[in-house]
């Protein structure tokens, strides 16, 4: 067993913030890495050590696997924490870690490879008897192969990009006459996104639930599951909030796939924390989907109902520690929800919304957890993914869990940019959501919904910009001096305007 003296977390903003507080608590030196617009993040403060990366561009920086590595070797770290994104599921940058001697905290980049292509996950869980979606198990490569397979699967399915993920190279086709050019569209997005356009087929799943098994194994072969969570909550195949346990999984439902989930991973020695992904019918019957090879962004859930710190496991398990519990003194309690808070804005689209954060009030208060990567007067960077912060509320019911949830959404006063608080406010007012009833197509139906305006909330607005113009006619005749802070008048109208 190594004990780890010093770890480089090759990544950025909240789950770069995550894993340096937990090293702290284990006595390890964090080693943050930085792009030139990120000099100034919440990361490169809260570490001991910060090296450059050099320009924004990812593949200059957070994707420069050379880079990583000479910084690595340069500070002396004993290992790298790769977090989610950028390189945490590259099997390349595995083996450079395990040919250099630095410790990768994940699994090897054997089962990393072999996860990385979706076709041939396919093929290992259906010989290790996992329920797979039916669907083609190698890339269709000719337009007659892809017709073929598609009428023997029949309408609608899903092209898939063998190589990808997070809803990239991803098309629902409902039609014949759709397919072949949902197939070159799905194809390049591959390419682009991946370097690889291969495509393959799967039957698509009517009013689906998606439902991911949170699984740790240690070099030993001990394994646990630490339950479910419903991320079905989603935009253009992006998971925005996820809850455990899921409202829609029973008792019986949640031990057979956590059990598989285990099962699926031992078949292919799979090593340290992943997720087990499974499309679930509205029958309850399930399928596998993928394996997720790193933590997860929405693992807080998981951590606020075991007490399990699985940052901690992973580095335990990375030092060749033993899993210290077993499955049977895993019991989860009360009911955990997150939401990812965006620099989008809900009302253009979920166009991206970049720019400086001028004021920020972050909520607190019992069973209030919010993992974040920014402070005030940091200017969010349109280079990388938008997302902010992850907002968690821990109750000891679903309800409770909903109400801490809203109360901390009303709270949260982030100012200078757009943000997704809105939306979820209105999703945590949806009597279907309150209900536990919704499945992965509740977002595209409630964008349809024309948002419900209370009349006490319209004649609200009307009286705040009627006092603000009197307000303001006043003060004409002397120096100004508002007796509020702008950002409190700001954020009245802002919570106004998300219950329209």
């Amino acid at each position: 067993m190594k004990k780890f003296k010093k770890i480089l977390i090759a990544n950025r903003g909240e789950i770069a913030v995550r894993i340096i507080r937990t090293c702290r608590e284990m006595g390890i030196i964090p080693v943050a890495v930085y792009s030139e617009v990120d000099r100034q993040a919440l990361h490169v403060r809260l570490a001991e050590e910060a090296y450059p990366l050099g320009e924004a561009a990812p593949s200059a920086s957070y994707l420069n696997i050379e880079k990583i590595i000479a910084i690595a070797k340069k500070c002396q770290a004993d290992a790298i924490h790769p977090g989610y994104g950028f390189l945490a599921e590259n099997h390349h940058f595995v083996r450079r870690c395990e040919e250099e001697g630095l410790i990768f905290i994940g699994p090897p980049s054997g089962p990393m490879e072999l996860l990385g292509l979706k076709t041939i996950s396919r093929q290992k869980m259906k010989e290790a008897g996992v329920p797979i979606i039916p669907g083609t198990l190698e890339p269709v490569k000719t337009e007659k192969e892809l017709i073929d397979q598609a009428e023997a699967i029949g309408f609608p399915l899903l092209l898939k990009a063998s190589a990808g993920g997070g809803g990239k190279g991803l098309r629902l086709v409902r039609h014949r006459q759709e397919l072949l050019s949902a197939f070159h569209l799905a194809a390049s997005e591959a390419e682009a996104s991946f370097g690889d356009a291969a495509i393959y087929l799967e039957k698509y799943i009517d009013e689906p639930h998606h439902i991911e098994i949170q699984i740790l194994i240690d070099n030993y072969g001990h394994a646990v599951y630490l339950g479910e969570r419903e991320c079905s909550m989603q935009r253009r195949y992006q998971k925005i909030l996820e809850e455990t346990p899921s409202p829609f999984i029973d008792d019986e439902l949640r031990r057979k796939m956590g059990e598989i989930a285990v099962a699926a991973a031992r078949s292919i020695n799979y090593r340290n924390a992943g997720t087990v992904e499974f499309i679930v019918d509205k029958n309850k019957n399930f399928y596998f989907l993928e394996v997720n090879a790193r933590l997860q962004v929405e693992h807080p859930i998981t951590e606020m109902v075991t007490g399990i710190d699985l940052v901690r496991a992973q580095i335990y398990i990375a030092q060749g520690k033993p899993l210290p519990f077993t499955q049977e003194e895993i019991k989860p309690q009360g009911w955990a929800i997150e939401c990812r808070i965006m620099a989008e804005d809900p009302f253009q689209d979920f166009l991206p919304s970049p720019g400086k954060i001028l004021y920020l009030h972050r909520p607190g208060g019992p069973g209030i957890r919010d993992d974040s990567g920014i402070v005030e007067g940091y200017t969010v960077p349109i280079e990388y993914d938008p997302l902010l912060s992850k907002l968690i509320a821990w109750g000891r019911t679903r309800e409770e869990a909903i109400l801490r949830m809203r109360r901390a959404l009303m709270e949260y006063q982030i100012y200078g940019l757009k943000t997704t608080i809105p939306f979820f406010l209105r999703i945590l007012d949806h009597p279907d959501f309150l209900a536990g009833n919704y499945n992965t197509h509740f977002i595209e139906r409630l964008e349809k919904e024309p948002p419900a305006a209370a009349e006490e909330d319209l004649v609200a607005v009307l009286a705040a910009a009627v006092k603000t113009f009197h307000d303001a006619k006043r003060e004409t005749t002397r120096p100004l001096q508002p007796k509020a802070k702008p950002w409190k008048l700001i954020g009245r109208i802002e919570f106004l305007r998300s219950r329209l």
